[in-house]
């Protein structure tokens, strides 16, 4: 009793009110500074899964087969064998990966954001033509690789595949990873099955400047690699799926990056790497580990905000001539256009910026 009534006294006099609103406020400190270093273990994770998992697993796996556990790793090269067309069937994707928390986190970094404009019919499919590329194509992976920003709730019904090199699904591990959260190869064979016998509802997104689109990304410009990309038009037209333009504002300004002039020995080297290994290295860098004022591998913490478009009405032409191929892709170039100008003041860009289309 003796203890209660020196408690209510303390708390009556006005300074018990004052500690428990300073322990408050302490808590919610504390918690914001755990959520943010939450946020950045969620991104670098992902980093060094970009960077260097694929290698990592396969220089693990080989090292494995020369211990006395090399049974463990002969057991999984076998089934590799025996899993390996999976990648180009619709993959193995997992609702159960695709909302993980810390894809929540990744998202709240940046924030990243989907902007839904039209609905999309489930009794259709559709390519989903992603710009720009950046560096890593972040705002890509967490709308369409994972549930962080309601892709499913925003398009019910739809299924979205990610389209990446199909290089990296030749790597150990890393191939299992990327097919749990709905990711594709970006190769013919992939999207043939995907568009034609994986029924309706499909959503392929690809990144249609590529390679040589990161190469010339760097905050303040935007630019896509478009003129000449004809191939996914040729795609929607072979398979009747309908094309979507999808914009992500702010991909460009997560990382900066060296740029090499045209003619340079530097550009002629990235160039070679694209023409033979499919990626072109870049030069970049974001923020350290422990400060935004130093330079480490995390993008910095800029929004980015995926807007995407109306979808447009593709024909099924079972060998589109180059006049359709043309026809169709100059309404797709127009329509990003559009879709850019509509919303580029809402995210912070001046109404005079331009599109530029290369």
């Amino acid at each position: 009793y003796k203890c209660n009534f020196i408690s209510f006294i303390f708390l009556s006099s006005g300074t018990g009110s004052n500690i428990l609103s300073v322990l408050q406020d302490l808590f919610w400190l504390l918690k914001s500074k755990v959520e943010k270093q939450l946020q950045i273990i969620s991104v670098l994770q992902w980093v060094l899964t970009f960077l260097v998992m694929g290698i990592a697993c396969t220089l693990i796996l080989m090292y494995i087969l020369c211990t006395d556990c090399w049974a463990i790793a002969a057991l999984y090269l076998a089934w590799l064998v025996f899993d390996w067309n999976t990648p180009k069937k619709g993959g193995r994707r997992s609702q159960w990966v695709r909302n993980w928390a810390i894809w929540r986190y990744f998202r709240d970094y940046f924030p990243i954001r989907l902007v839904k404009t039209h609905n999309l019919l489930t009794t259709r499919n559709y390519i989903f033509g992603y710009h720009p590329h950046g560096i890593m194509g972040l705002g890509a992976f967490c709308n369409f690789s994972t549930e962080a920003t309601g892709v499913g709730q925003k398009f019910p019904g739809i299924r979205p595949y990610l389209a990446t090199l199909a290089g990296n699904f030749r790597m150990p591990i890393l191939r299992d990873y990327l097919m749990s959260g709905g990711i594709c190869p970006v190769n013919r064979d992939s999207i043939d099955y995907i568009l034609s016998k994986n029924g309706s509802g499909n959503a392929i997104i690809i990144v249609v400047g590529g390679a040589a689109e990161s190469l010339n990304c760097t905050p303040g410009k935007n630019s896509v690699t478009l003129k000449n990309r004809k191939g996914f038009v040729k795609l929607a037209l072979r398979h009747g799926a309908d094309l979507v333009p999808v914009y992500s504002f702010g991909e460009n300004e997560v990382y900066k990056q060296v740029i090499f002039e045209e003619g340079s020995w530097g550009r002629w080297v990235q160039k070679k790497f694209q023409k033979h290994i499919g990626f072109a290295p870049c030069i970049f860098h974001g923020r350290g580990l422990f400060s935004s004022n130093t330079w480490g591998l995390l993008p910095y913490s800029k929004p980015i905000t995926t807007v995407v478009g109306e979808p447009i009405t593709i024909p099924k032409i079972d060998n589109p001539s180059q006049k359709d191929v043309d026809f169709y892709h100059s309404i797709y170039v127009d329509s990003l256009i559009k879709l850019f100008d509509k919303y580029k003041s809402r995210f912070g860009l001046p109404e005079t910026e331009v599109l530029e289309v290369n």
